[in-house]
């Protein structure tokens, strides 16, 4: 990468368009990210960005429907807590609860849009300030380094990989956000199922509003293969245009 001399140097980097990806980037960091989705050990390891990407959704409700957000704790099972002060019913309480196991492919197909103008170092950046602002919040030691690593490594590929590399980090990234939304809801119904989570979303939204629990994992479910399947569509599809695979 060239040095950075000037701010508008800067600004035109961030702002820039970078060169459209070769259609097997695409299809290769989709075939990358659902092996990691797959697997157990790679899973196990990767989920912790789902994990900041569903207690972030939380975490955002919260401030929008006026809530007062007293913290966010990442643990190293994977598991999270956002905790947030305010009404104990109502709206604001329901779509705080809502937003967990939407939010990451909800992120992705941000991220989906972001990269259908070829802005591949805009969306890294914006990853990164959306890390740093979560990072305030944090409040145990495990989310402080898994954040801090997580945007470290963002950050690296944004200012010293080559365009190439940084095309390949972006669709994986997202690709992993769009996927990873569906596994966490089929774990939470088998946990439910085992009476292993009691005070799941899920049940607490049943709790608020007097609908069956599975109810609420069925719209978790149903919301994360609808954005899967549009955010797909954003990402392989002029990929698939390109290599001459559709019509």
């Amino acid at each position: 990468m060239t040095p950075i001399d000037s701010l508008g140097d800067l600004w035109d980097r961030l702002l820039g368009a970078q060169p459209d990806p070769p259609p097997l980037l695409v299809l290769a960091t989709a075939v990358v990210a659902l092996v990691v989705v797959s697997t157990r050990m790679p899973w196990r390891i990767a989920r912790n960005a789902i994990t900041i990407a569903h207690e972030g959704g939380h975490a955002l409700a919260a401030l929008l429907t006026g809530r007062r957000l007293h913290g966010i704790r990442l643990h190293s099972d994977t598991s999270g807590l956002t905790l947030s002060a305010g009404r104990p019913s109502g709206p604001g309480m329901i779509l705080t609860l809502l937003a967990g196991y939407v939010a990451p492919p909800l992120i992705g197909l941000a991220g989906a849009l972001i990269l259908g103008g070829n802005r591949i170092t805009l969306l890294l950046w914006v990853a990164v300030a959306l890390l740093l602002a979560m990072l305030v919040m944090i409040r145990n030691a495990f989310g402080v380094v898994s954040l801090v690593v997580t945007g470290g490594l963002v950050l690296a590929v944004s200012w010293y990989a080559s365009p190439q590399v940084q095309a390949a980090f972006a669709y994986a990234g997202v690709w992993f956000l769009l996927l990873g939304g569906v596994r966490p809801v089929v774990e939470l119904q088998r946990l439910r199922g085992r009476g292993r989570l009691p005070e799941s979303d899920a049940d607490q939204l049943a709790g608020l509003t007097h609908l069956p629990a599975f109810l609420w994992v069925t719209v978790f479910a149903l919301v994360n293969l609808v954005v899967l399947v549009v955010g797909g569509a954003l990402l392989a599809g002029p990929a698939l245009t390109d290599a001459g695979l559709t019509p």
